[in-house]
Parts: C-alpha cells; structure tokens; sequence
C-alpha cells in the first residue's frame, strides 16, 4: 500500500505556513531584533536586560529566584551573571542565611542604569503602533501557551 504524497494545492500538517511554533519563533525573533537599537544605548543585550529587569523588580534575590523569573537555567543564566558582573552592574555573593546559595544584588551602577531603561518599553510601543489591548492578549496567551508547555503532555 502506498501513502498519497500532498500536492501543492492539498494542506499538510507539515506545512510551514500551520506551525504555531514558527510563527513564535519568528515573532521573538523579531522581538529581540525590535529591541536591539533601544538596548545598545545601556550596553545591553536582550538576555541582560531581561535579567535587570527581574533584578529591578526584586533586587538580592537567589540566582535561584532570578532562574525561575527569568525562566533562565542555570547554563544560561550563569555567562549572562559573569557579563553584568564584570560590566559593574551586580555582584554575586554568598546569601547570609546559607552560604551554599549565591545572592544577586544590584550595584549602584546597575540601579543607575534603571533610569535609563525607564523609557524602552514605551518607546517600542510607540515605535510600533500596536494595540494596548492586542498586545495584553497576546501576553496572555503566550503565558498560557508556556504553563501548558511546562506541564509536560497530558497522559
């Protein structure tokens, strides 16, 4: 027995053009893209300003706290630590209650650099005209989107 091959005209679950996972991809992708010229200013990259972000919403916190915020792991979380370190923006430290854990604080530098920041999300939204209420939906979606995807197939 021999399986029909689509043609051109016939959908395929296959196609490209059907996969949500390009079009997310694609999309944060031109996320990241969007975001490089407000971020070159402050001498970020995206990765580091996602970090300083966690880290201007909760300074001295674990790096365990700023992986599970970030949504970071370890392998990647740790070279961007070591880069913001040595640009002065945070230091790394043995957390009081248990020295087994490293703590993430804030130099004055990086708490400087916050001010600066202030302005990017809204002028990527003002640069790009989407809608408040579009752009909040979609926030929501991709947040259900990740929950699901974090808790694994269902059985």
């Amino acid at each position: 027995m021999t399986t029909a091959t689509p043609t051109a005209n016939t959908p395929s679950t296959l196609d490209l053009d059907r996969q949500l996972c390009h079009s997310v991809y694609s999309c944060a992708n031109a996320l990241v893209r969007a975001y490089r010229p407000l971020l070159d200013p402050l001498n970020l990259t995206y990765p580091q300003y996602l970090v300083m972000l966690s880290l201007w919403q909760e300074d001295g916190i674990s790096i365990k706290q700023l992986g599970a915020h970030t949504r970071f792991d370890s392998g990647t979380l740790t070279p961007i630590l070591k880069r913001l370190e040595s640009k002065g923006l945070l230091r790394r430290e043995a957390s009081k209650q248990d020295e087994r854990q490293k703590r993430v604080t804030l130099s004055e530098a990086g708490q400087a650099l916050r001010q600066q920041a202030e302005q990017i999300p809204e002028r990527l939204t003002c640069s790009y005209r989407f809608e408040l209420d579009k752009a909040r939906q979609l926030k929501r979606l991709a947040e259900e989107l990740h929950a699901v995807l974090e808790a694994g197939p269902e059985d």
